[in-house]
């Protein structure tokens, strides 16, 4: 979730990680600018932790790993790095580097009133340009929903919604699970 820039000033990815380092937040860097991240609900935890563990645990014993909203992901070919809720890399490459991944196949985000426009539109707009990438899950915190931005054999993104009594298909990763996996101990307020 992205509030304010923090900081008037621009830096390079250098100064960047070293700068953070120091901080008590975390900050995403885009175009050279700092934006603190803001804290999450019950909701957003719960299902970020649920999706998370059914995916740790269908990967467990292969290559790919699966890594919470502590890892940074290198926005591919940029100087930009984001903070996913969850992302999944089989990428080799990615041992690389300690502070990030560039590679993943797989990238959740659980949404908010502040960070759905951003997520569904500008932050997708520039996940996609990474070749790896196959599935954006977008995943509702106010309802059981679930929409998944699929790239396919072609290279151009589908997109797939699911709905409660509906098996969530992550391709990228060969998973499928009932959506109400995703929701488990999840208390929804009445919509007014």
């Amino acid at each position: 979730m992205i509030a304010a820039r923090d900081e008037d000033r621009y830096f390079t990815p250098e100064e960047y990680f070293a700068w953070e380092e120091k901080q008590l937040e975390k900050h995403e860097l885009i175009n050279g600018r700092v934006y603190g991240m803001t804290g999450g609900t019950q909701n957003h935890s719960a299902i970020k932790l649920n999706i998370g563990s059914l995916i740790k645990a269908h990967l467990r014993g292969s290559k790919c790993r699966v890594f919470n909203s502590d890892l940074k992901v290198n926005i591919f070919t940029t100087r930009n790095y984001t903070y996913p809720d969850l992302s999944v890399t089989c990428d080799r490459r990615d041992r690389e580097h300690s502070l990030y991944i560039t590679y993943p196949c797989l990238i959740v985000e659980v949404l908010s009133d502040s960070t759905e426009a951003y997520d569904r539109g500008k932050k997708f707009e520039k996940y996609r340009q990474n070749p790896n990438l196959v599935d954006y899950v977008l995943v509702s915190s106010d309802e059981m929903a679930v929409d998944i931005y699929h790239k396919n054999e072609a290279g151009e993104w589908v997109i797939m919604s699911y709905r409660s009594g509906e098996q969530v298909e992550l391709k990228s990763i060969g998973l499928n699970v009932p959506i109400e996996q995703f929701y488990e101990d999840v208390i929804f307020e009445p919509q007014s």
